[in-house]
């Protein structure tokens, strides 16, 4: 089962954007991306939204419980 970390990642890379792109259209830092990505903090809520609906994925995909 892929981690939230890992599937962020996955979205990011297939959208082809680094994590600087991804950090300026969320309004957070980029270390945040890489603290995510790597798994030593989990996003807001209101993040979660903001890149599923950036992504065009659900919530539930983000968070690892669907496929």
């Amino acid at each position: 089962m892929e981690t939230f970390g890992e599937r962020l990642r996955q979205l990011r890379q297939e959208k082809g954007i680094g994590q600087v792109e991804l950090a300026k259209h969320l309004g957070v830092g980029k270390s945040i991306i890489s603290l995510w990505e790597i798994g030593q903090c989990e996003p807001t809520l209101s993040k979660l939204i903001s890149m599923s609906v950036f992504f065009g994925v659900s919530i539930d995909y983000l968070a690892g419980l669907e496929d």
